[in-house]
């Protein structure tokens, strides 16, 4: 019972209406966004696998969050590397959540919206061969042991941002090197698609793919716009910086496939658009929009040449370029911040005594920390995971397609 009720903090009506709305397009990205751009890159034996995993995982990291996620990533901070128990169960949710005008409840629910992405962007690493159940499991224990204490390090108070002063304004740590990083160690536990890198698994339907990656790239508007965490002008800068630098992406990618490959398509439209996306994440808010458009061009030139490397030259079968595309889009956005924060490019300056070098330092030790937790978690977990689930799906259910062997029915009527 509240004595004083009018006491309590007053959250602003605007911000609060703007981090709802910033919480639907993010959950966009993934229902159906992300299913949708994975959708298309399968072959259609796979497809309804590929939506079926990033909607189970969806519906789980939501359940996760509300017991127990939140708080291990944004309760009372105790140590600096995991959130205390307040707010299991979303218990004890503030009126106003600090260094806000927003009710934590608004807060809590933008936050689920990013959990439930972030697993479900390793999907691309393992589609058309990993076993359901593993995936249930190990995508539970990845939320809670690997994406949670990040979180926490990061946004909650935790010990990279306090002590170091590492920044990640919307999730190129957080989320795109933690999804990156686990993916393609994933993918070398798991093993090649049957006929990798020989056989060029086409894309069954690029149509699904334009259309998610627009959907994503929407939705992005949310991610990054929403992570102002109010209707203000660090959230339209924000946004402006987002979609300048996936227009940019886009385009080199475009161009990158004129020059090599002698056409574009519309599948590189998409990917690139991603990898722009991916990169200016981390420091949206701190950079001007013409270095965004670096940022987008960079990107994009970065994650194409990833490609190249991690499926031509180490031959890992990280399926659709998660770590590629997300990871090094993200890990590139991450040290292209401290240097573009400068006031001397156009950014919004560096924080207390900070300077170029010590921010460039600050970033680098987050870059280590984090893909370090990441890469032993991500082993851990799925090892622990395959004792009770096995990793893979039987060599005949592979050949007949995940849709019909695991899930008894077909995306398509194949002739």
């Amino acid at each position: 019972m509240i004595a004083d009720p009018a006491a309590l903090a007053v959250p602003d009506t605007g911000d609060t209406a703007w981090i709802l709305a910033s919480s639907a397009l993010v959950l966009l990205m993934t229902l159906p966004g992300l299913a949708l751009f994975y959708g298309g890159l399968v072959r259609a034996k796979n497809v309804l696998s590929v939506l079926l995993q990033c909607g189970a995982i969806a519906a789980l990291a939501s359940v996760l969050w509300v017991v127990v996620g939140y708080t291990l990533a944004f309760g009372q901070v105790t140590n600096g590397w995991i959130g205390g128990g307040n707010a299991v169960l979303f218990k004890e949710l503030a009126n106003v959540r600090d260094g806000t005008l927003v009710p934590e409840s608004a807060f809590a629910l933008f936050q689920m919206t990013f959990a439930v992405i972030t697993p479900a962007l390793m999907v691309g690493a393992w589609v058309e061969r990993a076993r359901f159940s593993w995936v249930l499991g190990f995508s539970a224990l990845w939320l809670l042991i690997v994406y949670a204490p990040v979180a926490h390090w990061l946004w909650g108070g935790g010990w990279l941002a306090s002590e170091y002063g590492t920044l990640d304004f919307a999730g190129g740590l957080v989320v795109h090197t933690t999804a990156g990083v686990s993916a393609i160690v994933v993918a070398m536990l798991l093993g090649k698609r049957k006929g990798f890198p020989e056989q060029f698994m086409m894309p069954h339907a690029p149509v699904l793919t334009v259309i998610g990656a627009a959907l994503l790239w929407v939705g992005w508007f949310g991610f990054n716009g929403g992570s102002a965490l109010g209707a203000n002008d660090n959230a339209a800068s924000a946004i402006i910086s987002t979609h300048i630098a996936a227009s940019a992406a886009a385009l080199t990618w475009l161009l990158c496939e004129k020059l090599s490959l002698g056409k574009p398509t519309s599948i590189g439209w998409a990917t690139g658009a991603i990898a722009g996306l991916a990169t200016i994440t981390p420091a949206a808010v701190f950079v001007s929009p013409g270095a965004a458009i670096l940022f987008g061009i960079l990107g994009s030139l970065i994650c194409y040449g990833a490609i190249q490397l991690v499926k031509n030259r180490w031959h890992i079968d990280d399926s659709l370029d998660v770590f590629a595309v997300h990871g090094m889009g993200g890990l590139l956005g991450t040290m292209l911040l401290a240097v573009f924060i400068s006031p001397d490019f156009g950014g919004t300056g560096y924080f207390g005594e900070m300077t170029m070098t010590s921010q460039l330092t600050a970033q680098a030790i987050g870059i280590g920390a984090v893909a370090l937790w990441s890469a032993v978690g991500t082993v851990i977990i799925a090892l622990m995971v395959s004792i009770v689930f096995p990793l893979r799906v039987a060599a005949d259910d592979e050949q007949d397609g995940l849709d019909i062997s695991s899930h008894g029915e077909r995306g398509w009527e194949l002739d």
